[in-house]
């Protein structure tokens, strides 16, 4: 493995292609498949692997967070800061919290979803290897990508290229880093 070397990049012609090379990177032990596609493909995140999606968890951990907060902010404020009874109501009067603690817990749901996908794709990224790829600008446009990183545990360079080459593919290169 160089050390100069991001990985190794096949280019097909159709997503059929590219699926089914996905499918026999993982058969035959690569865990770090990438694919790249100017359209979804049906049935491409599983042939490279893709795990479940956290951002759901941590939107439901935000809301929750941003709720249970404003209501705690309200009740402190009103309860044990700085009570004042007004007009014989009990100072912990629930009910009037309930606007504002909806609204923080939107507030706090949005802020998590945004922030977490944002981690979760490992943005703010400016730049990446894939995109020194020779044609790889063609992959928003009509060509379809499998690059199997130099990092993956699998990956042995002149192993992965003729791997590459038995799935015929229009070309492979190598990707610098």
């Amino acid at each position: 493995m160089s050390a100069k070397l991001y990985g190794l990049i096949a280019e097909f012609r159709t997503g059929d292609a590219l699926l089914e090379a996905a499918k026999r990177a993982r058969d035959e032990g690569y865990r770090e498949v990438e694919a790249y596609a100017p359209y979804p493909v049906e049935g491409i995140a599983e042939a490279v692997g893709f795990r479940s999606n956290r951002v759901p968890l941590i939107t439901l951990l935000g809301g929750i967070a941003g709720g249970a907060g404003g209501y705690f902010l309200q009740w402190y404020s009103a309860v044990i800061d700085f009570p004042i009874n007004v007009g014989g109501r009990p100072l912990h009067s629930w009910p009037s919290f309930i606007p504002s603690t909806f609204e923080l817990t939107i507030l706090g749901a949005a802020l998590a979803a945004v922030f977490g996908m944002l981690l979760a794709n490992g943005l703010p990224r400016l730049h990446h290897p894939i995109f020194n790829a020779p044609d790889f600008e063609q992959a928003t446009r009509n060509r379809f990508f499998l690059c199997l990183p130099a990092h993956d545990p699998h990956f042995e360079l002149k192993r992965s290229r003729d791997f590459l080459q038995a799935l015929q593919p229009m070309a492979v290169n190598e990707v610098p880093t």
